[in-house]
Order: structure tokens, then C-alpha cells, then sequence
């Protein structure tokens, strides 16, 4: 009988002995000091830019063009227009529908339209328009040919933040306008816009 107690006593001993060792072990490994170190980068700020239209004629026409004649002088308008944001941003040029005093023989449909980018402001000087530098933006059809297909506006390219450029508009009233043309007029509006 003493043989047995000896041998179920043994197991519990090995397995105390056991316990003691992997928590003295875990004592040793947890034991002793660390180095730590920290930074931090506060306030990070973050802001949306900006970007928008400056135009010289704001509100008004850029050029208003009566007495016009068959084939005469061309009645000539100037806008400045500046991307007054500091993000840069591709600008485009359109027209609403012409309005027509007299549907039957619309103005609108003889009245030739040439834009012209005259080119950048150096600093506050403006540049000087037909000087051979131009670039054509819009030329060889009418008032209501503007922007349809085979007389697309051409765009105006992408403004950075500050520049600034100078358009000019010119009409002329086509040769073929009759009489049936006499006392007509046409209204429009010019739009500038950037994306």
C-alpha cells in the first residue's frame, strides 16, 4: 500500500515543480526596464483652395455694335479675364442662345464673330492685341454658328493661379444681308467659366 501513495504523489510534485519554474521564468523575462520614446505633430491644418473669375466687364456687354452695314468696319470689344483663385484650373468660353428681333431673317445668322486671345498680362501691363501674337479662339462663322458642330470654340487653355489674358471680340455684318436685315438687331450673352 505505501508503494502506491509514493507513486500518485509524485505526479502532483512534478507538476508544482513545473508551475514554479515558468513563473519564475515569466518573473525574469517581464523584469527590467525598457527605453520609450514619443513624438507628436499637432495642429496639422488642412484648407480647400480657390478658384474664380475675374472679368474686366463684369455685368456688362463687351462690346455693343449698332449702325452695322453690310461688309463695314468691324465693331471690335476688349475683355480682361483673370483666374483670381490660387488653384489653377482649365477655362472655356461660351454663348447663350442668341435672342432675334425679327425670326424670319435672325441678325444672328449674319453677323461674323472672330475672338482672339491677345495673350498674357506682364505684371499690370496688358498686351497688345493684333500684333501677330494672337491666337484665334474662334473665327469663320456666325453669332449662331458659335459652338455648334464645325464652329466649336476653341478652349482657353489652363489658367494658373493669377494669370490673366485679354480677348478681343470683333463683329462684322456679312456681305449677303439684304434688306430684309434693316432695323434688326440680335442680343446675346458671353460666358466665361472654369473648371
Amino acid at each position: 500500500m505505501s508503494r502506491l501513495k509514493v507513486l500518485a504523489a509524485q505526479p502532483r510534485i512534478a507538476l508544482g515543480a513545473l508551475l514554479t519554474l515558468l513563473l519564475a521564468a515569466g518573473a525574469v523575462v517581464g523584469s527590467g526596464a525598457d527605453f520609450t520614446a514619443s513624438s507628436a505633430n499637432p495642429a496639422n491644418t488642412f484648407a480647400s483652395g480657390t478658384l474664380s473669375i475675374l472679368n474686366s466687364k463684369e455685368g456688362t456687354a463687351i462690346l455693343t455694335a449698332g449702325s452695322l452695314k453690310p461688309a463695314g468696319t468691324p465693331a471690335v470689344g476688349t475683355v480682361d479675364i483673370q483666374n483670381s483663385g490660387d488653384l489653377s484650373g482649365a477655362f472655356t468660353f461660351g454663348r447663350t442662345t442668341p435672342v432675334d428681333s425679327d425670326l424670319v431673317n435672325p441678325l444672328s445668322g449674319k453677323l461674323n464673330v472672330t475672338i482672339v486671345d491677345c495673350g498674357t498680362f506682364v505684371g499690370v501691363t496688358p498686351p497688345t492685341c493684333g500684333d501677330g501674337d494672337d491666337v484665334s479662339k474662334y473665327s469663320g462663322g456666325t453669332l449662331a454658328q458659335m459652338g455648334t458642330p464645325g464652329h466649336l470654340i476653341s478652349g482657353l487653355g489652363t489658367y494658373a493661379a493669377g494669370e490673366h489674358h485679354r480677348y478681343s471680340f470683333s463683329v462684322q455684318l456679312d456681305g449677303s444681308a439684304g434688306n430684309a436685315y434693316q432695323g434688326d438687331n440680335s442680343l446675346v450673352q458671353f460666358d466665361f467659366n472654369a473648371a
